[in-house]
């Protein structure tokens, strides 16, 4: 019989490109949410659980405390103790979901070594409750307008149209406290409410262009929380290349330029704007496909881009 202590749980997340829209909405009962619409990637954290029998709980790295707090709460009474591993290379404080993609990693794997599968919805309870926040990565790649404060779902979207992002870094890539950002003001909702709407719209109708014209207002609308000063140098090579528009991290460093995958062109438009992101001395990073279909549990899904600032330090 197999000793139990000796059986590994195992877990992975996807994380995300900052945000295509993010701020304070109203919910079905009309109460103002703090809420965001994720940009998918298809890049992962994987995690590692074992019981320990001597009681103690650790985590590799030893800094990843959200995610070891996570794991306690989901092992609840049944687990004296036990040891987490993660793996991955998403650069935290970046806006690329690192602390929820750990989280959620280190819930699954504790799941899987108690042989149970949690849904999503409960996941992101456990996150909330395991880090303030958290990011909709438990769920699958569909967009969809998520209270990140309060686990809930506010609006499920149609699927992203397909869409190529030349992903850049704004502020020097310097980390960003998420908790420690101001609250969107109330006084914005009727701004944000009518984002919403376009965005719906522009999904259903797979426009890119309209994706990214949403993104890029949201993004001005967060300079009042979150400024980026090269915005509108971002904007302006935005235009001259015929990018569909300017999607950031409302709460991260990364931002990227929109252009619809099946322009004839989009090659060359690419090409021209990472040579004028170089000029302006914005740093490129990577070009991406968002990730639009699920892939096997615990596999990577090839991009051509990594999408990193810089390997997180495992």
């Amino acid at each position: 019989m197999q000793d139990p202590d000796a059986r590994t749980g195992r877990g992975s997340a996807r994380c995300h490109h900052g945000e295509l829209l993010q701020g304070v909405f109203r919910d079905a009962e009309g109460r103002p949410r703090r809420a965001l619409v994720t940009l998918p990637l298809h890049r992962h954290v994987h995690a590692e659980f074992r019981a320990d029998p001597a009681g103690r709980w650790t985590v590799t790295p030893a800094d990843r405390s959200k995610a070891l707090r996570a794991a306690r709460l989901t092992a609840g009474d049944d687990l004296p103790g036990g040891h987490l591993v993660l793996r991955g290379d998403i650069p935290v404080g970046a806006g690329m979901g690192s602390s929820t993609s750990d989280t959620v990693a280190a819930i699954r794997a504790v799941a899987a070594y108690r042989g149970t599968t949690l849904t999503p919805e409960v996941v992101a309870e456990l996150a909330v409750r395991a880090e303030d926040a958290c990011d909709p990565v438990m769920f699958g790649p569909r967009p969809r307008l998520f209270a990140h404060r309060d686990a809930v779902t506010l609006e499920a979207f149609a699927p992203l149209p397909p869409m190529r992002v030349l992903g850049c870094v704004t502020g020097g890539g310097a980390p960003v406290d998420t908790l420690a950002l101001p609250e969107p003001a109330a006084a914005d909702i009727p701004a944000f409410e009518e984002l919403r709407g376009r965005l719906r719209r522009a999904l259903v109708a797979a426009d890119v262009a309209d994706v990214g014209r949403v993104c890029t207002t949201g993004a001005r609308l967060n300079q009042s929380i979150l400024p980026k000063p090269e915005l509108p140098t971002l904007e302006g090579i935005a235009d001259d290349t015929g990018a569909a528009g300017v999607q950031v991290a409302h709460s991260g460093n990364v931002a990227g330029l929109i252009f619809g995958a099946r322009l004839p062109d989009v090659a060359d438009r690419l090409r021209a704007a990472t040579r004028l992101l170089e000029r302006h001395g914005i740093p490129v990073t990577a070009e991406f496909r968002p990730a639009h279909d699920d892939p096997r549990p615990g596999a990577e899904t090839p991009d051509r881009g990594s999408c990193l600032l810089g390997a997180r330090r495992r």
